[in-house]
């Protein structure tokens, strides 16, 4: 099933406040406007999970025993994504939704209205208590809107037949919401968010795929920074609940799905963002099978209630742009016009059970940078070429860090060094291409103690130096096309790096002259580097020639003689 669950270290359902959120959600709140307008919440399993996740809770005292400060929902146009919205917002409002203590089991939990929720923990099981004067802020992308997660609220609180109409002195108004003790819900927009003093302790961002102008970045920065003078009595946190962006645009989803893939890769990561992202995959929008099980899996238990041929239609409706479609019914990564490669392409070509093994025929690829007077710093690539089964390995890319340890920060060389060296100890290196700009002395060790290790040289008298520049732009291009045509054609793989895959994703075509197009940065002080992809190329090239040379995919393993007695 194409989802990414990204959760913290020591996760654990059991120790949550979601149990309990679940059960006050599906007896107090209703759906709000809209086709089951005033039906009753019945989460399924995937949403319940869901609301459990947001609530675990650990034994560290820090932001009121929260594992998390942000959580990401996404999923595809229909799935009830702003609903949840609001229905987390009308438990922070008014629901137990903080830690107050372990339970020892039997302890019960009673609405304080009189309208006859009950709730009994069980051992272990944290108990919750209000928060102290909660301040909701939901986020709208327009002046004059407030949005399908406030309008939700409104309803539950104003609609006779709504359980939550009942609790004393709340007073509702378009405008905002004004709660007992003091505490409000407030739709805002990027001008109004701005000029607040920040008291929040739960913010709904809304189709966050839409803040990709300056002003609504800007008015996210302002909420998330202002949220930290909350943090630790309030256990402040926020909701991303999002459709798939369209790459390029810089959206705020865009930001949180990088952090995501970044936290993966960080050791030790971050972990106090829950990720939770489900898609689907069709290469052949015009099989109908194929499409309608990418369908069902981008929705999950949300097929449920939506036209599944409606959404197929929607798909072959030759008005549509199916990139949009792709993006708002497939949940999927769209590309722009100029992007190297599309996110399915890469995911049909990854081999989730690729191992790079001691004693493996490999090619490696290296692209090298240096500390940059202005911008981000390049990134400095290692990449494998395994012969046998032509897949691809991340050895390491290294890459500037985020914030103030990152001002200063430049390639380690020695630590670059004493990997490629290692990568001779415990592999069959059977070619080398470097691209040796700025390294040209580092390459040039290499080349003296391993060059003539090398079963395929880049030319006799540098075998390693694989230069991009000067007047190779054709054998770049040619590089470059035989790259890309294998990875469609899916005799190429890779080992599923999350850097790596980045890389290849970052990359954007730029044609030259008549040859073909080589690959950049979207700009050349872009902070989204494409050293990996460089690299890739340069190592699926050395693996290539190495074959065509007749050099073995396996090296032989000469077995040590032994005596007959």
């Amino acid at each position: 099933m194409p989802r990414e669950l990204i959760r913290a270290k020591g996760h654990d359902r059991v120790r949550s406040l979601g149990h309990l959120a679940n059960a006050w959600i599906e007896y107090f709140v209703v759906h709000g406007p809209g086709d089951v307008q005033g039906r009753p919440i019945m989460h399924g399993q995937e949403y319940y999970d869901f609301v459990v996740d947001c609530y675990v809770c650990s034994n560290e005292a820090t932001n009121n025993h929260r594992v998390y400060d942000s959580a990401f929902f996404s999923r595809p146009k229909g799935a009830d994504k702003s609903g949840m919205g609001a229905r987390l917002a009308l438990f922070e409002a008014f629901g137990p939704c903080r830690f107050a203590g372990w339970a020892k089991g039997g302890e019960v939990y009673k609405d304080p209205w009189g309208l006859g929720f009950r709730y009994e923990y069980q051992k272990g099981e944290p108990m919750g208590a209000p928060v102290h004067v909660p301040y909701i802020r939901i986020m709208a992308t327009e002046e004059g809107q407030t949005g399908n997660v406030y309008d939700s609220i409104y309803y539950n609180l104003t609609d006779s037949d709504a359980l939550m109409s009942r609790p004393p002195g709340v007073k509702v108004r378009l405008s905002g919401v004004t709660l007992p003790g003091g505490g409000e819900i407030t739709p805002s927009t990027a001008s109004s968010a701005a000029k607040d003093g920040g008291k929040e302790t739960f913010v709904v961002f809304d189709e966050t795929h839409l803040y990709n102008t300056p002003e609504l970045r800007r008015m996210y920065k302002t909420v998330t920074r202002n949220m930290r003078k909350r943090k630790k009595l309030a256990g402040t946190w926020f909701l991303e609940t999002t459709t798939m962006y369209a790459r390029g645009e810089d959206s705020i989803a865009e930001a949180t799905f990088n952090e995501a893939k970044r936290n993966q890769e960080r050791q030790p990561a971050r972990q106090r963002l829950l990720y939770d992202h489900r898609w689907g995959e069709c290469e052949d929008l015009s099989n109908l099978e194929q499409l309608s099980v990418a369908i069902k899996e981008a929705f999950g238990e949300a097929i449920d209630w939506n036209d599944l041929q409606g959404i197929i239609d929607d798909f072959h409706d030759t008005r549509n742009d199916t990139q949009d479609s792709r993006r708002y019914f497939l949940n999927a990564a769209t590309e722009t016009a100029d992007a190297w490669f599309a996110q399915h392409e890469l995911q049909g070509i990854f081999n989730p059970d690729a191992r790079l093994e001691p004693g493996d025929t490999i090619a490696l690829g290296f692209d090298g940078s240096r500390k940059r007077n202005r911008g981000v710093t390049d990134a400095t690539a290692l990449i494998a070429f395994r012969l046998r089964d032509r897949c691809l390995f991340e050895i390491r890319i290294w890459e500037q860090p985020e914030g103030p340890d990152g001002k200063t920060w430049e390639v380690p060389r020695l630590e670059v060094d004493a990997e490629v060296r290692k990568m001779f100890k415990l592999y069959s290196v059977v070619a080398f291409y470097a691209d040796p700009a700025k390294w040209e002395e580092t390459v040039g060790k290499w080349e003296a103690d391993f060059g003539s290790r090398l079963k395929k040289k880049s030319t006799l008298q540098h075998p390693i130096q694989w230069w991009m520049t000067g007047n190779r732009n054709r054998i770049v291009v040619d590089s470059l096309k035989n790259f890309y045509e294998a990875a469609i054609d899916k005799t190429l793989h890779h080992d599923g790096s999350a850097a790596l895959i980045r890389h290849l994703l970052n990359a954007r075509r730029r044609a030259v002259a008549k040859l073909g197009y080589t690959i950049m940065k979207e700009h050349p002080d872009s902070a989204k580097k494409i050293d990996g992809a460089i690299a890739a190329m340069l190592a699926y090239t050395a693996g290539i020639d190495a074959l065509a040379a007749g050099v073995p995919a396996e090296t032989p393993r000469v077995e040590a003689p032994y005596r007959i007695r």
